[in-house]
Order: structure tokens, then sequence, then C-alpha cells
């Protein structure tokens, strides 16, 4: 056996995690990595099998997907975070095509599905054992330190991790993320620390490409190609000779341009408008989207050719409300940032502030934070603390809303109806405008005063018909007369 190794050295041995709730599946394989003289260790959930991952270092984690507290595949940012991260193959019997593409995108070594063969098993292991052995045996290589993210959750971490390799190579990369996640400042930051960091880095926003311009814009023209063409003008693929081109939501660039495009980026060689000879630029691409560009393939908008070029490596950034555990340290170097800006005291945070921006949804992400930052700093002005008073009314309903619906859904279940009544959130958005222009009270005096507030709104619209009340509200009757005597209220 390529890994055979002696009992005497047994704290040597590689460490292997099975994280599978098939108890039966979960001894086999203990059982195999026995016979191979490996050590083991199991866990039925995700919980356990994270917790064990993170205390204990393995060489490699077998696991499935389909788990009683979760999907296996959601834990993968977590296991890349940890230092010198174990092996992951992927075992289940529920396999699915685009599972087995998240599982790669994460980084895992295979995807086995259920039933597979002990042999199988034991290649795939092998495998992947002997290039970790291989990966701790090259000589350590310096990393760029990669300043300018701000953030330490699982998903930007493993994001991070992606663009130390990009930084350190020279292939393409395609960053993928909703609007206002940093896809700009991710681009810019490989370039930074790459080895191209001091020639250009140019950016070429894919959304501004007019068809009449944009071969001039991209390759240059020549003095009186077309009218208009005064002077000769570089284009932005020489403007990045031996720096990096950056396309930013490449997914907008035409169809037309796609074709010529996708030769500029095999052959490194252009021609002007206008010219009859070729220029060259030794650029390197970095693309970002906000769009499915699989889909866009499928549905015929996008050049699969193409695609395949520029995906050489490819970033995921998560959206802000996948990675909330960041915010308070987004708000607080934003708010620092802009003190010393404009001049003003490092101010505090109210526990409301803080509280409204976790709530909210962050449809515009990073972008969207910081820019409600700088609105509440200047509102604020000289005052020492930010209050939730200080962000955009508009925000404040959402998260109001927000509230609203959770606290109709999570009233006692055998009490209240399962679907929550509109009218409930239209009476809970006058309560919360009735407060709008004052810091938020707490929790609990707010929950009385939504309930007292309900109360009451019912027994109006019932008419104090109690057969009409019960069925309204989803209350017991014995559980309506202790609310009307906890507020004092009467039929």
């Amino acid at each position: 056996m390529e890994f055979e190794i002696s009992e005497k050295i047994y704290h040597k041995m590689p460490k292997i995690l099975i994280i599978d709730d098939d108890i039966e599946a979960c001894e086999t394989m203990v059982s195999l990595v026995t016979r191979l003289n490996y050590s083991s260790d199991k866990a039925h959930t995700l919980r356990d099998g994270l917790q064990l991952a993170q205390q204990n270092h393995y060489d490699v984690v077998f696991l499935d997907v389909f788990l009683p507290d979760g999907n296996g595949l959601d834990i993968l940012p977590q296991i890349m975070t940890i230092t010198d991260p174990p092996e992951v193959i992927i075992l289940t019997g529920k396999g699915n095509p685009d599972g087995a593409e998240l599982a790669i995108q994460g980084g895992v070594w295979d995807y086995l599905l259920k039933p597979t063969s002990i042999r199988d098993i034991t290649l795939t292991l092998d495998r992947a054992l002997k290039y970790r052995k291989e990966k701790k045996g090259r000589s350590p290589v310096d990393m760029p330190v990669i300043d300018g993210v701000i953030g330490s959750s699982h998903g930007i971490k493993a994001s991070l991790k992606l663009t130390v390799k990009a930084a350190k190579s020279d292939s393409n990369v395609l960053i993928t993320g909703e609007t206002g996640t940093g896809k700009e400042l991710f681009a810019s930051l490989i370039h930074q620390n790459s080895t191209r960091a001091g020639s250009n880095f140019v950016v070429v926003d894919c959304t501004a490409l007019t068809k009449s311009l944009v071969e001039s814009t991209l390759f240059g023209h020549l003095k009186g190609s077309f009218t208009g063409a005064q002077l000769n003008r570089e284009g932005l693929i020489k403007t990045a000779d031996e720096g990096t081109l950056f396309l930013d939501e490449v997914g907008e660039m035409p169809l037309s341009i796609q074709k010529v495009f996708l030769r500029v980026l095999q052959e490194k060689q252009f021609r002007p408008v206008g010219a009859t000879r070729e220029q060259t630029s030794n650029f390197r691409l970095i693309a970002a989207t906000n769009r499915d560009l699989d889909q866009m393939v499928e549905d015929g908008l996008f050049r699969s050719d193409l695609l395949f070029r520029i995906k050489t490596m490819r970033i995921h950034l998560p959206p802000l409300r996948q990675r909330m555990d960041d915010v308070t340290e987004l708000a607080t170097y934003r708010m620092t940032q802009l003190c010393e800006e404009l001049g003003l005291a490092t101010k505090e945070f109210g526990e409301d502030y803080l509280d409204t921006l976790i709530e909210y949804s962050w449809p515009g992400n990073v972008r969207e934070l910081l820019n409600i930052l700088e609105r509440s700093v200047i509102d604020a002005g000289s005052e020492d603390t930010l209050y939730s008073m200080h962000l955009p009314r508009a925000l404040r309903i959402e998260v109001a809303k927000a509230q609203i619906s959770r606290l109709a859904g999570s009233q006692e279940k055998d009490e209240l109806a399962e679907e929550t009544n509109p009218l409930v959130q239209n009476i809970g958005q006058q309560i919360f405008e009735d407060i709008f222009d004052r810091p938020l009270p707490p929790l609990k005096e707010f929950k009385n005063t939504a309930e007292k507030t309900y109360l009451g709104e019912l027994i109006r619209q019932c008419d104090g018909n109690m057969k009409q009340i019960m069925k309204t509200s989803g209350l017991s009757r014995s559980h309506f007369y202790s609310l009307l005597k906890k507020y004092n209220l009467s039929q």
C-alpha cells in the first residue's frame, strides 16, 4: 500500500474524519480506514463534524451532503478557512449535478456517489493523501498579504484565499457576485499583489460600450478612420500591455464583439480601426459579472468558448446578507475613516444602530452599507453617538416591517393561526411610524405595545363578538381574557 505506515509512528498517521448520518455507512468507512492503518474519527451531524474538524488536524474529511441538521456543502467555507485545511471528499447517496458543481467550486477533492466500491474509495483517498504529502513537501512560498478587504466571516475568508492564489498566478480570473459586493476591489487587489503591479490596471465598463464605439474603445483607431476620428487613439487593450485588463460586467459585452475579443484573448493581437497592421498586447485578463454566464450561454447570449477562456480561475464574492458577521467590522472601519476625513471625533454606535444594520437585508451589499455610513456620519455631525435615528427612513421602515412579520409569526403556535393576518402588519406599521422620530424602544416594550394595539383593534373590528374574535385571532378564550387582564382592556 502506498501509504503503509508503521504503528510505531502512529502519531504521524494520516487522520481521517467521516461525517455521515448513516450509521452503517459510517462504520464501514471507519473499518476501511482502520484496515489502511490510518487514524479515524466520525460524526453524525454537521455541528459535531465541524467541531471535530476545527479542533483536530485532519488530512482528509469524507463529508455527506444531506445530514440531519443541514447540507454538508454549507460548511465547506468554514472547513476551507481552517489553518492547513483537510482535503474534502464528498460521499453522498443523493447527488445532483448542481451539488457537484457547488462542491467542486468550494474546493473539494472529489465527489463520489453511494454506493461506491471500496476500491474506488481507496483510490480516491490514496490520491488525496499523495497530493497532500507532495503539497507539504514543497518549499514554502511567500504568499502576498491581501490588505483592503474588511471582514472575517468564513465566506469572505474563502474568497480571499482564492484571491491570494490568483495574485500568484497569471491566469485569467472570473469574479462573480451581486452588484456592490466589491468585484472591482478584488480585481485591483489581485493586480496590486501580482508581478504586473508596476503596469496599468485598466478598467473597461462593458455596460458603457456602445456598439458604434466598442471597437474603437477597445482596439483604438487611426486618424481619419471614421467621422470624428481627428487623432490617432490608443485603445484600452494596448493601454493594458504588460498590465491587467479588467472587464467589468463582462456579461454585457455585445455578442458581435465577443468573437473578436476571443481571438484577441487567444493571440494577444488586435488591429486598430483603420489600421492594416496588427498590434500586440501582453495583458492579464480579469473579468467580473453579476449575471449567470452559464445560463446566458444556454440562452445564446454569451459565447461558450469565451466563457471557457475567461474562467480559468473563478472567485465568488458572497452577498453581505450571507456575511452579516462582518457588518459591525465594516461599519466601524467606514465610520472611523469618515470621521478622520471630515475632521470629526470618532463616534460610538448606539445599540439600536447596529441592531438595525444587522436586521437590514442589504440589497446593495457592501457598497450600500458604506454609503449609508457616510450619510449617517454627515447627519450626526458633531454628535458623539450614531443612533437608528441617523439611518434613512426607508431602511428603518423595511426593518420595521421585517420585525413585525417575525413578531406576528413568533406568537405561540398553538394559540395563533399559522398564517399572519395582513391586518397585523398594517397595524404594526402604524406603531413604528409613531416612533420613527425617536430612538427605538427596547424590544420587550415594543412587543407589549404591538400586542396591546392589536387587541384593541381586534375588539373594535369584531364589534366585541367573541366567536369572531376567536376566529380572527386564533387565540383560545382563556388566553384572550388573560391578555385583556394584562393590558387592563375591556371587551
